[in-house]
């Protein structure tokens, strides 16, 4: 088999007919569904978790260090090293808006440049959360009076910066695994390889 066209090679939305539709666990943020779906050979079940969907941020200072942050995740049992991030839970909010809200209520940073970094499910298997990775660059703290007040798992939040190179170091062996901070430092590495010019800036509305 020859390979594609490399510009062919893209991911594409398809539909099949949803026969029946179900919601098994309604959830504080999340909702377990059930979906009888026609698929090649009959209808299929097919259960997941209907995901409101998230951003992240790779911020980046002058010296090529990315801000990651220590963190607990209860379902893994484990203190990830992450990026900014946070669920599209405000109707209608652009994605890059809500990256920069992130970034302010987690890294209390204001960014004067965004770029696109990378987009990804994060289980396609199991749910159906879409993940934008944002870059951002020419970093402002926030006045103090105006920096949110964190809670729960963000309340014990530990900032690091870490060069680029660390960072990817650290994905490849095996240290870092956070989906969201694999896809962005490894995409940035790729991304500065190409002296930046593959990424799409984006703008603040």
């Amino acid at each position: 088999m020859s390979a594609p066209d490399p510009q062919h090679l893209v991911d594409e939305p398809a539909e099949r007919d949803v026969v029946a539709h179900d919601v098994v666990l309604q959830g504080r943020i999340w909702d377990v569904v059930r979906d009888t779906v026609e698929l090649g050979d009959g209808p299929a079940v097919r259960e997941y978790v209907a995901h409101p969907g998230a951003v992240a941020v790779l911020a980046m200072d002058d010296e090529d260090r990315v801000l990651l942050q220590s963190q607990y995740r209860h379902p893994v049992r484990h203190v990830l090293w992450e990026p900014p991030a946070g669920l599209l839970d405000v109707e209608g909010e652009d994605r890059v808006v809500a990256a920069a809200r992130e970034l302010a209520e987690e890294a209390d940073l204001e960014a004067g440049r965004w770029w696109r970094l990378a987009e990804f499910f994060s289980s396609p298997g199991g749910n159906d959360e879409r993940i934008t990775v944002f870059l951002a660059r020419d970093l402002r703290p926030v006045a103090e009076q105006d920096r949110y007040e964190r809670g729960e798992e963000e309340a014990d939040l530990v900032p690091v910066w870490v060069p680029l190179e660390d960072a990817v170091t650290a994905v490849l062996e095996g240290r870092l695994r956070c989906p969201t901070t694999v896809t962005g430092v490894l995409a940035a590495a790729a991304a500065r390889a190409q002296g930046w010019s593959t990424l799409t800036e984006v703008h603040l509305p």
